[in-house]
Order: C-alpha cells, then structure tokens, then sequence
C-alpha cells in the first residue's frame, strides 16, 4: 500500500493532529485492486447473519435469572425496552451503512466523521469483544450437549474438560472454532447459508417454545402469572434494571453493517437487514419470556435452565431435547456472527495503515480476508481452549457500546458538521479565484463557519452532560445534595446543547455525504441523543473492575497506536484542501 502524497507537516503539527484527522469517505484506496470483497449477499442473507449473530443462548437463561431476581411476570416489558433502546442504535446504524458501506462498521464510520484516535480506539475495542465473545460461547457449547448423552457425567471423551496443569482446557470449544473458521474461509455466500440454515433450527426450537407453552398454557391457565404482587412485584425499576440487563440479549445486529462491502445492494438491504433482524429478535424474545413465565412461578424457575425445567415440570421431557437443540444452534449461530466481522475489522484497519498490511490480504478465489480470519480464528481457539472467560463477559460489553455511543455521534457530525475537506494527491499549483465572486463567497463562509462551531460546541455540550448526567445517576456512594446537582448541571448541559441543535440547520454537505439515497436516520438529533444517554448510562454501571481490565487492554492498544498506527496511517501525509475551495478551482480549470 502507498501513502497518499503531499506534505502538510508532521501529523498535522503533532500527536493531538494525528487523532482528529479524517479519512475521505470514497478514498480510492477502498476501490484498488486486491482490496475487493465480493458483492453476493442478498437481503435474506443479511437476515440471517443478523438473527443468528444476536439470538445466542442467552435467551435462554436470561429469562429465569432477570424474572426470578429483578422484573418478575413483566419481564416481556424489560424486552421491549431493551429492543426499543437498541433500535436506537440500529436506526443510526442504518443510516451510516447506507452512506458508507464498507467493510469496518463502527470503527469506518468513526474514522470518516470523528477521527482516527476515536476510530482506533473503537476497532481495538471490537477486537476485543469479538475475541472474548467468541470464546466465551465456543465454551459453554459442550456443557449444553450434556443432555443428549443423560448429563456432564457421562459426556463422551471428546466433549469433557481435562484438567491440564491446573488449567480446565476444552479441546471441543477450540475444535469448533478451527471448523468456524475453515467454513468463513470458504467464502461470504458459503457461510450466510450455513449461518442461515442453522439460525432455521434456532427460531424452529423457539416457534416450538411458543406454540407449545402457548397451548399447554391456555390449558393450565398460565398458573405463572397468578402470584403475589402481580404483574410488577419489583415495581418500575424492577423492569428498568432487568432492560439493562437483557439489553445485551440484543447485541449481535451490527454483524449485518460489518458485510456492507459484500451486499449485492446495499442501499436497499442493509437497513431492511438490520431493521428486520432486531424486529424478529425482539419479537420473538417477548414472545418467549411471555409464555415461560406463564407456566411456572417466577420464584419457580431454574436460574440455569428455565426453559427446561419449566417445560419438565409439567412431564414434557422430550420437549428438553427440542429446547437444548435450540440452544446448542443458537450458540453455533452466535459463533459464526462473533468469528465473521472480527476479520473485516481487521482487514479494514490494515487498509489505513493502522495495522501491518498481512490483515488486509483479499484471497482472489473466495474473495475473504482469509488471512485475517485464520488469525482471529486461531486467536479465539487459543482463549477457548485454555480460559474460563466467563469473568471477563463484561468487557465484552464495552467494546459494543462503545460502538454504538460512536456510531450516534458519528450520525450527529454527518448532519451537522459533515468533513468539509477532501484529500488531495498532491498540492495544487494554483489557488487563483475570480475576484467577482470572492467577496460573495467570504460572506458565505463566514456564516457557514459560524453555524458549524455552533453545531460543534453543542455537540461537544450534549456529550459532556450525557456524561456528567449518567455519572451522578449511577454514583449512588456519592451524598443526594451533590449528586442532585450533578444531575441537574448534566441535564442542564444536555438539554440546552440539544435546543441549540434543534434550532439551527442541518448541513447541506449530508446530502452528498457518500453514497446518495438509502434510508436516514429519523428525529434527529432527538434519537441520536437519546441512543448516546442510554449507551453511557449502560457503560458507566458496566462495574469498576470491568473498567480495570478494559483498561489494561486499552492501554496497549494506545502503544500500538504510537508505535506502529500513527506512523504507518495512510493519512500521515495527506494534504487537505476545502471542498468549496476544489469545487471553485473546478469552474475556474473549466472556464
């Protein structure tokens, strides 16, 4: 790969240059040869990518512990919100990946609306989730096969956990993520059929739930939901918490935006794919929780099997093979979706720059990052095979909210204060304009410069009292007077850099930002907004030693950045010129 040319000082005068440079939104470096993925998915593939990457087997433990422990019957309620707070989300990210469609989600939406310190941090952060999380489901698939084989006891030898040196090791979970990986080596097309056809058995094991536990239900007429307390034992922030909690049921849609660069149409599909793919999760998790807790008492449930058991209690124990079918291809599905975007991740940070160029290798026969699949793969076979990640969960969840907080401000950027640079090749020789209109246009471009630092300064306000409003609402340690009034200066920050964007105008540059048409985000700035409150919020009480850890990791991918990325960034000599001032020179070279 070859830096763009020019010279405009070191980093943009320093390191704070290097973080808040921006990459072009068609950089021709996208389209050169070798970098093409192929173009062969289809809406329903999309779908089926979006369903099986999100659908994992929390559903079915999540909904005994969050009723038993926080919401009771009203926990179909707790899905609701939680899909209603990532819809959020995925409306912001539908219109980004209409705008953008490349491979690199969050981390490429990041990098051409922030900069390249928020984006780096933002794909480390996804690296980290997608690794964790592909470790942590290839090891809980062995121990949910136990019941095909009459319990742990007697699982076969290929199945159990020796013990190695102290170490539990799971050579299945680890077997299971090298077949993974071989099956997305083969290709897009290859692996959105199988992910689909195992996603099929998934929602066929869920449909079973519903239409059976409806029936048996109307019959024992949902003996669940008579109990003390009734609908709501734990009250509304019984409900509030168990959404933050099954919130994360919901995580896995964003796969869909990681395929961009491989949709047949991605105007079209992309939004239908994710839209579609969250509606079906949400839909089906009300519908579920909704007949399970109908059957047994909440103070009844399993914790670790609710599902299950409640089905067992009635004498249903073939059922218990059809549920744990489901929850075995759930987990299969949830690996394929954690294992296939980690590699584009890669793939497009090797094209910037930030990473060396061997992640960024298109194999020209399946037309897959097949070299930066092989390492992720055997990156999460090795953490399968030798950890118990379940302690680290958490810091999985860091990495997706972080994402999406990014992807919101990123929607905000694009309306209001869109780059208003393009990247040259090399300076350009004249700068001559017609005298005639000059003064017009200085008169233009003082307005138009004092709109955008309002829009900048009101953005920049709305952050920083999201966080100083959810810091204080979570810091229950800290007295009620201050934590009142942190409250309210945070709300105070919030509300009046909101009010300031309502009231002025959006940018005209978002309407030839990227690609043209597609689908756009709606009440914005409200949503977005609202999607960066919920996300911080659900970050700040992630726990102090989740932070801890994350840190750790954070602070080498800060090392990795100084010593390798912020060199090696294609961006390290680039030359920026202002598009108004491209689109003069234009008339002038055509006149």
């Amino acid at each position: 790969m070859q830096k763009l040319g020019g010279c405009a000082g070191e980093c943009w005068g320093g390191f704070v240059g290097c973080l808040v440079r921006r990459k072009q939104v068609d950089a021709s470096v996208a389209r050169a040869e070798g970098f093409q993925l192929a173009k062969r998915l289809s809406v329903f593939d999309l779908i089926a990518i979006g369903v099986g990457a999100t659908i994992g087997a929390g559903v079915y433990i999540l909904v005994g512990t969050v009723a038993k422990e926080q919401t009771g019957p009203a926990i179909t309620i707790s899905f609701l919100i939680a899909g209603i707070a990532a819809g959020l989300s995925a409306l912001c990210y539908a219109e980004l990946a209409c705008r953008c469609p490349s491979a690199g989600s969050a981390y490429h939406y990041s990098y051409l609306c922030v900069g390249e310190g928020v984006a780096w941090l933002i794909g480390w952060s996804l690296i980290l989730e997608y690794t964790l999380g592909g470790a942590a489901v290839a090891r809980g698939i062995s121990p949910n096969m136990a019941v095909f084989f009459g319990g742990p006891d007697k699982l076969p030898a290929f199945l159990t956990r020796p013990t190695i040196l102290g170490i539990v090791v799971d050579p299945c979970a680890a077997v299971l993520v090298f077949i993974i990986t071989g099956l997305l080596c083969t290709g897009i097309k290859e692996s959105s059929l199988a992910q689909g056809i195992i996603t099929t058995i998934n929602v066929v094991a869920l449909l079973f739930i519903i239409v059976v536990g409806g029936y048996v239900g109307f019959k024992t007429q949902w003996v669940g939901y008579k109990v003390p307390g009734g609908y709501f034992p734990y009250g509304a922030n019984g409900v509030l918490a168990g959404s933050a909690t099954v919130f994360f049921s919901y995580v896995g849609f964003d796969a869909v935006t990681s395929t961009a660069e491989e949709v047949k149409n991605p105007q079209r599909d992309l939004p239908i794919g994710i839209g579609v793919s969250l509606f079906t999760c949400c839909v089906l998790y009300m519908l579920v929780s909704a007949v399970v807790i109908g059957l047994v008492p909440c103070s009844q449930l399993d914790p670790d099997t609710p599902i299950a058991s409640a089905f067992a209690s009635y004498g249903m124990n073939g059922a218990v093979y059809v549920i744990t079918i489901g929850s075995v291809t759930a987990l299969c599905a949830a690996l394929i979706g954690g294992i296939l975007p980690q590699p584009r991740i890669l793939m497009a940070m090797a094209r910037d720059g930030l990473l060396p160029s061997f992640f960024a290798d298109i194999n020209k026969r399946t037309h897959v990052p097949v070299k930066s699949t092989i390492a992720t793969g055997i990156f999460i076979a090795s953490l399968a095979f030798s950890m118990n990640v379940d302690q680290l969960a958490g810091m999985v969840s860091v990495g997706t909210l972080l994402a999406f907080t990014a992807v919101a401000i990123s929607v905000l950027i694009l309306r209001y204060i869109p780059p208003e640079t393009t990247l040259l090749q090399s300076p350009s020789p004249e700068s001559e304009f017609n005298n005639d209109n000059k003064d017009h246009t200085q008169k233009d471009k003082g307005d138009e410069t004092r709109r955008r630092k309002m829009a900048a300064w009101s953005i920049s306000i709305v952050c920083a009292g999201v966080i100083v409003f959810a810091s204080a609402a979570s810091a229950k340690a800290i007295p009620i007077v201050p934590r009142v009034a942190l409250c309210g200066l945070g709300s105070a920050a919030l509300l009046s850099g909101l009010a300031v964007l309502t009231s002025i105008d959006q940018d005209d540059a978002r309407l030839t930002f990227g690609e043209t048409g597609g689908f756009l985000c709606p009440f914005v700035p409200f949503l977005p907004v609202a999607c960066i409150l919920v996300n911080t919020y659900l970050l700040i009480n992630l726990g102090i030693g989740t932070w801890i850890r994350v840190s750790v990791w954070l602070v080498i991918g800060v090392l990795v950045y100084v010593l390798y990325g912020r060199k090696h960034s294609l961006l390290v000599d680039a030359v920026y010129m202002p598009i108004m001032d491209e689109n003069e020179h234009e008339i002038d070279d055509i006149s």
